[in-house]
């Protein structure tokens, strides 16, 4: 049993409180998934080439002002950096594979979270609210957000197991439910050269989809080929740089509400997470279909 939180704001005014709208959406599903918590955040596009990397460190006195010295005595070029202990967003002009190829070099122990122009992904081992005071979710701004409690059933609780999991740029997704088919996703994956970095059968779903998506699919397109392919007991909440999608599998037997309004799309796996938003009691309000596709755009 886990929760799944997803808030996308169509008001642009609304945006610099998304944090303040989600945070009582995430405590509230405390108790579907006490032993982590995350969300991956989404806002406008950087200027191309810049991307801006979502770094996590294990050590909450990690020298991050080492990583910058460096980064720049290595490529010549001064990172920006914002760091919430242990985790830190660096944002940098420099092509993708360079700089996470020299990130796996110089540190190894870093793990790196997200990759794109508009995501930034925090998540962590801990109740959900004590992580989302330990990294001020309260105060995130942008203009959609995807977050997640687990209850870890099938792989261990630790920060690597915790969603949101990310493959390629600007991609993210959640999951309650249990596939019953990771590994044989695995088989198929991994000799196309794509690595794994956990043994949590949500990291096949991710990188299944991702994959499709960088062979041409669009994001339907890719969830319908998901309905051939993931097999199990699911719910997945995903995001991109410009979208917020939900699918249920065939039986749809993993809880979903939505909420919706004119300022706002709200998800979560019970309404009780949804109860405090403003207007909730006029919005359209209703249970997800299965295997149908709900997609909504920024």
């Amino acid at each position: 049993m886990c929760g799944i939180v997803g808030l996308l704001i169509k008001q642009p005014e609304l945006r610099p409180s998304l944090g303040k709208l989600m945070v009582p959406m995430l405590i509230g599903m405390s108790d579907r998934g006490p032993d982590s918590a995350g969300l991956a955040v989404f806002t406008a596009p950087l200027p191309q080439p810049q991307r801006q990397y979502s770094l996590y460190a294990g050590d909450k006195n990690f020298p991050w002002s080492k990583v910058v010295k460096a980064f720049q005595g290595n490529f010549g070029s001064r990172p920006q950096i914002q760091t919430h202990g242990n985790q830190a967003v660096l944002v940098t002009d420099l092509p993708p594979v360079r700089v996470q190829g020299w990130l796996k070099a110089a540190y190894p122990l870093l793990h790196l979270l997200s990759t794109g122009r508009a995501i930034a992904l925090y998540k962590d081992a801990g109740q959900p609210q004590a992580v989302a005071e330990r990294y001020d979710f309260q105060s995130l701004q942008g203009s959609h957000v995807v977050a997640h409690t687990r209850m870890a059933t099938e792989s261990a609780v630790t920060p690597a197991h915790a969603h949101p999991f990310t493959a390629g740029e600007d991609f993210c997704l959640v999951h309650n439910g249990s596939l019953s088919n990771p590994h044989q996703i695995r088989r198929q994956l991994e000799p196309l050269g794509i690595d794994f970095e956990t043994d949590n059968d949500t990291e096949a779903a991710c990188r299944f989809l991702e994959w499709r998506m960088r062979e041409g699919d669009d994001l339907e397109a890719s969830l319908h080929q998901g309905f051939e392919v993931l097999d199990g007991f699911y719910t997945l909440l995903m995001g991109t740089v410009d979208k917020l999608a939900l699918v249920r599998d065939a039986f749809a037997c993993k809880p979903a509400v939505v909420a919706e309004t004119d300022a706002y799309v709200a998800i979560a796996s019970e309404f009780r997470s949804l109860a405090h938003l403003p207007d909730v009691h006029q919005a359209h309000i209703y249970e997800p279909a299965p295997e149908e596709l709900y997609v909504w755009s920024v």
